[in-house]
């Protein structure tokens, strides 16, 4: 059996990279078939298995794979976003990740204690909070297509994908600790300060801080005739890092590395001019990294996808979870963005409402929760929500993500030549 999914697996694989041009010209994502593949050989391998480990034996394992996974690709979302630091050029993803999802979060609830009440409410606020996080992986045809990618929909959807892994994790501490999993202190102030305001602040300034003193070694190194070649080693160090200092300082390694990210190639314009006269192209670098970083996330996507996909097999389906997942994607999702950026022009509102995709930062979540010691029967219950909703997300937006794009794109190159051309006739009506 082990041969048989080996070789499986490895077909798919070889598929996949043989056959791009055709699969890419498919009205789908690639995350579509890993999902597939991995279901099948979950099939193959439960045929043969009569009593196999439940979730939580695996959970600490899963643990340490799935964060490694965002984090991977948190640092290649960060590389690739070099959105100028104004409050319009944050705004949206601000409240994307703040506002909205706390919408989210209180109308899953809603949904998770009316559909399946013996999940009790602190068990219903775990599952909102477990598939709050959009996804930084799985997003690909809807992020930003350059670092001077400027359109408001794409780079709000990619800044979210990278702060609402971090910003997720306060939700999940609370639940836990309504559980009595948890320690929340006395009248929830430990959880204040040790899940919501530290991890959150102090992550995101201190990644900051790393990212721009180590972006000043990195172009000092460079201005000195360093070509700095190994950016695999300069990849995987910097993130390792950043990791380790996230744990020493007990702030969110998600927001931590993100951060980093953000703040490595930021450079004022004299450090340009700094490196222009020293005949240094800054940009080469990062360039080299993000496409390291874009094959790491490839990677992440075909691991990530095909373990859910391989998990699928052992989920209890049942009605109510179903309905749970199609009321989060289709419903709670665009209504929290709806009543939480009313301002965003209309076009750009409808894509940002339907594409919260959710992947890598809820199987995190869910192992992460899985190995802090839950009740058999609740972790059970949780799983057989979390997956399905994963699973269909991985359907639903995989197979709209490529027409409603193009259309997108054909409507935001009509407004743009609409404005010009209102913007020449106005010059011409002038005195």
């Amino acid at each position: 059996m082990l041969t048989a999914t080996l070789l499986l697996l490895g077909v798919v694989l070889l598929a996949m990279c043989l056959l791009e041009l055709h699969v890419t010209r498919l009205p789908m994502s690639p995350a579509i078939v890993y999902l597939a593949v991995g279901w099948i050989a979950g099939w193959m391998v439960r045929a043969k298995v009569t009593t196999p480990p439940t979730a939580p034996e695996r959970a600490d394992m899963l643990v340490i794979i799935t964060e490694i996974a965002v984090l991977i690709s948190l640092f290649a979302v960060g590389l690739q976003l070099r959105v100028p630091w104004t409050f319009k050029g944050w705004r949206v993803a601000a409240i994307l990740a703040s506002a909205t999802m706390v919408a989210t979060i209180a109308l899953a609830t809603l949904a998770g204690a009316w559909l399946m009440p013996g999940l009790g409410w602190p068990g219903a606020l775990l599952l909102a909070g477990i598939l709050a996080p959009t996804d930084p992986v799985l997003a690909s045809e809807v992020q930003i297509r350059s670092r001077i990618d400027r359109d408001a929909g794409r780079v709000a959807l990619t800044a979210e994908g990278g702060l609402n892994d971090g910003t997720a994790l306060p939700v999940v501490m609370l639940a836990l600790g309504l559980l009595g999993i948890g320690d929340l202190g006395d009248h929830g102030l430990r959880w204040l300060w040790h899940d919501l305001a530290w991890p959150i602040a102090g992550g995101a300034l201190l990644g900051w801080a790393f990212g721009r003193g180590l972006g000043k070694l990195v172009h000092r190194l460079l201005r000195h005739g360093h070509g700095l070649g190994w950016d695999e080693l300069l990849y995987l160090g910097i993130i390792t890092v950043a990791y380790g200092l996230s744990r020493l300082t007990e702030t969110s390694s998600f927001l931590f590395v993100f951060a980093v990210a953000l703040g490595l190639f930021k450079r004022t314009p004299q450090a340009a001019a700094s490196l222009a006269r020293a005949g240094v192209e800054a940009d080469e670098l990062s360039d080299r990294l993000l496409a390291f970083g874009h094959r790491c996330g490839r990677l992440v996507e075909v691991v990530m996808v095909l373990l859910l996909g391989f998990a699928m097999p052992w989920v209890q389906w049942r009605g109510e979870p179903l309905v749970y997942a199609a009321l989060l994607l289709a419903v709670i999702r665009p209504l929290s963005v709806f009543l939480t950026l009313p301002r965003l022009p209309k076009t750009q509102r409808r894509i940002v409402a339907w594409f919260g995709i959710r992947g890598v930062g809820s199987l995190f979540y869910l192992a992460l929760v899985l190995d802090s010691g839950l009740p058999a029967n609740l972790a059970t219950t949780l799983v057989n929500a979390t997956l399905p909703a994963i699973a269909l997300s991985v359907l639903l937006h995989g197979v709209s993500a490529t027409p409603l794009m193009a259309l997108y794109r054909k409507r935001r190159v009509l407004q743009e030549q609409n404005k010009r051309r209102l913007e020449r006739r106005t010059r011409g009506a002038a005195p």
